[in-house]
């Protein structure tokens, strides 16, 4: 993001949650030979869904690597992703001003992952750049208008517009905004259009820098009002001159989903019910509400990995938007906690939470999310116990006290005996007797503890067979957290 940042001059960076990209950016930049349309895809690991989204529609991948980082897993995922759809990359090594920077190292560990540089003998370009400096920025833009010429890439702007859908969310002001990136053709204000199961009008577009714009070409993302639902990120756009006929076929695309979800459905027999009512695992419920659509996929398939054979994450629902009084209903309903991704609650959602008690967390950087989670399953689990051993002592000496009451005199031989200790009594290395003590004296005084090498006076509730040399097995019981 600071690289695209350095190439629109803009500051997008500075605006994101944790110095993270939390959903694709799709921004135009302006150079000598043209424009170049930049889809900026988010890096952590829960955003897989997006990058592979983003590999889908572009021509070209850049591929940004910190010179002082090297190769992380998320990069040789993104190198997975542009393989798969068919994209060659050109690296980009940025932060080579830092002095800590090894480029040489990130050409090697990049070559071990099958892309080997040009200058070694390879056939990937890559750049040394510096998103602080503006150094080799120039020549990274070279290099893509390098590899364009070479893939004679070309679109018919004259055919009816084809897209995707980047991004989409619900604007409190403009309604269902959709961020569509047009792969062929124009799209104009006025025309029809269908997106997955959602249809409209098109009544305005936005580019990248907020203006109005009355057409979008061929690499031209826009964001477009005018639809009437908020459609899902990876939709395909098509314009039609006719809207009522993309109402049609909307309607038809609703109703053929609708009856495969219904077919997917599975039933559960009288024996799973069985299996899920002897099983010892818990289930967390949660309700994520996102800014953005992609978000909310990522937030949702991130927290349903964490699930493990001892707690269950079950998202009940997901969607885009600020938090309702619905999604309050739908907890309570569901007795969920609600998430909220880059959202706030509307209205009266939030008083209506703390009326029937409904949790709702705000989180604005993916990792924070998932660590909250992370230790709320782990709150979830029953503590388990374990005996710690803390200490011995020796009978040397037996009182008999009124009541038929009896008191060993004893010397603690190791390690420390203390008043509220569990103890086993064991005669000729068996144990005849479990149980706590019932006091602890030192001389005459009541003692907390009493350590090796002292002498003490103990008593026991309930058992009066003891002997001289009989050993008292001092120990306790120290819960301990579990883990997922």
């Amino acid at each position: 993001t600071s690289l695209l940042d350095a190439l629109r001059k803009s500051s997008v960076a500075g605006g994101e949650a944790g110095g993270i990209t939390q959903h694709i950016g799709a921004y135009s930049v302006k150079t000598e030979k043209g424009r170049i349309t930049f889809l900026d895809t988010p890096g952590h690991a829960a955003f897989t869904a997006m990058r592979a989204r983003g590999a889908r529609v572009t021509d070209i991948v850049v591929l940004v690597v910190a010179a002082d980082d090297g190769v992380m897993p998320q990069t040789k995922e993104a190198i997975r992703h542009a393989r798969d759809g068919k994209c060659p990359i050109v690296v980009a090594v940025n932060k080579v001003d830092k002095p800590d920077a090894q480029p040489d190292r990130v050409r090697r560990e990049l070559s071990e992952n099958g892309l080997m540089p040009e200058e070694w003998g390879g056939d990937t370009l890559f750049c040394e750049v510096s998103a602080k400096t503006g150094q080799g920025l120039d020549s990274l833009l070279d290099n893509i208008l390098l590899q364009a010429e070479v893939l004679d890439l070309r679109a018919n702007p004259k055919r009816s517009a084809r897209g995707m859908v980047i991004e989409a969310k619900l604007d409190r002001g403009r309604g269902p905004l959709a961020t569509v990136l047009v792969q062929e053709g124009t799209l104009r204000k006025g025309d029809g259009i269908i997106v997955g199961t959602a249809f409209g009008r098109v009544r305005a577009m936005l580019d990248d820098a907020g203006r109005n714009v009355a057409e979008a070409g061929p690499s031209m993302p826009v964001a477009v009002v005018g639809l009437n639902e908020v459609p899902s990120a990876g939709d395909t756009v098509d314009a039609v001159k006719d809207a009522k006929k993309a109402q049609e076929i909307a309607d038809q695309r609703r109703a053929k989903a609708a009856e495969q979800n219904r077919g997917s459905k599975a039933t559960m027999s009288l024996e799973d019910w069985a299996r899920g009512i002897n099983t010892d695992q818990q289930e967390l419920k949660l309700i994520v509400k996102a800014d953005v659509h992609g978000s909310a996929e990522a937030v949702r398939q991130a927290l349903e990995e964490l699930s493990t054979d001892k707690v269950r994450v079950n998202v009940v629902h997901s969607a885009v938007g600020a938090v309702t009084e619905g999604d309050v209903n739908l907890a309570v309903a569901a007795k969920a906690v609600i998430i909220g991704f880059n959202v706030r609650p509307a209205g009266k959602a939030r008083l209506h939470a703390q009326t029937e008690g409904i949790e709702i967390r705000h989180h604005t950087i993916i990792y924070e999310v998932l660590d909250a989670v992370r230790a709320t399953m782990q709150g979830m689990l029953a503590p388990t116990y374990v005996e710690e051993a803390i200490g011995k002592a020796e009978v040397r000496k037996i009182f008999k006290v009124t009541k038929g009451g009896v008191v060993a005199g004893c010397m603690v031989i190791d390690g420390v005996v203390r008043r509220n200790s569990m103890i086993r009594l064991q005669r000729a290395s068996a144990v005849i007797w479990e149980g706590k003590l019932d006091s602890l004296k030192r001389f005459k005084d009541d003692a907390r503890e009493v350590r090796e090498g002292l002498d003490c006076g103990v008593a026991f509730s309930g058992h009066t067979d003891l002997q001289e040399g009989d050993v008292l097995a001092a120990f306790e019981m120290k819960e301990v957290r579990a883990t997922l």
